[in-house]
């Protein structure tokens, strides 16, 4: 009875159901060792019915990477949002928002990690980079508020800053999937923004 409710199940509730897979089987080995059986079997369908509603390997992982950009933009974007006395303050929100994402999604940093390894331009490796892109956008837009509230140094530079914030969550974040420990990414996160912060942060009159 259960099987046959889950074989009619609609196009896009099955997709939504493989791209799940694929986080969840990323976190574990990298992505490019899994195949459409390891996901069938996870979900519990042939490797046949996986076809039916993604054209190729390629094609999930497109999805998997169109669900992690828009997933991961608007938990950052509400992170800035929600109620932050200051631009600083929502950019601290906005690092600690992306750590809290990796931690419930590490397949999503293997697959980008992974991706963006090769030399020539693919379409995967395209979606990477615009989800980089809408990222750098985000922070890059509060830095220039935190400079417009007179937060921030009068002689740091607005790009290099947005380079340092998402490099050091990547650098974070890296770190963790080398080590394969997660624990204590969060706390580790507030220390290194607090060390970013600071070099942010007019010097103080003598």
């Amino acid at each position: 009875m259960v099987a046959n409710t889950r074989i009619r199940l609609k196009t896009e509730d099955r997709q939504a159901e493989l791209v799940q897979a694929a986080l969840g089987l990323a976190a574990q080995r990298s992505p490019a060792e899994i195949t459409t059986g390891d996901l069938a079997l996870v979900i519990g369908i042939t490797q046949g019915g996986v076809f039916k509603h993604f054209d190729s390997k390629e094609a999930i992982w497109l999805a998997v990477l169109d669900w992690a950009h828009q997933s991961l933009m608007e938990r950052l974007e509400q992170a800035a949002q929600a109620r932050q006395v200051n631009a600083l303050q929502a950019l601290r929100a906005v690092f600690l928002a992306h750590i809290g994402f990796v931690e419930q999604f590490p397949g999503v940093p293997r697959l980008v990690f992974q991706e963006l390894q090769h030399a020539k331009p693919t379409p995967l490796k395209g979606r990477v980079q615009q989800l980089m892109a809408d990222y750098r956008t985000l922070v890059t837009q509060l830095l220039d508020h935190a400079r417009e509230e007179r937060l921030l140094a009068k002689d740091v530079d607005l790009p290099s800053a947005a380079v340092l914030f998402m490099g050091a969550v990547q650098g974070l974040v890296m770190q963790s999937l080398v080590t394969g420990n997660l624990h204590g990414l969060a706390r580790q996160g507030k220390a290194v923004f607090k060390l970013y912060e600071a070099g942010l942060l007019p010097n103080p009159k003598t």
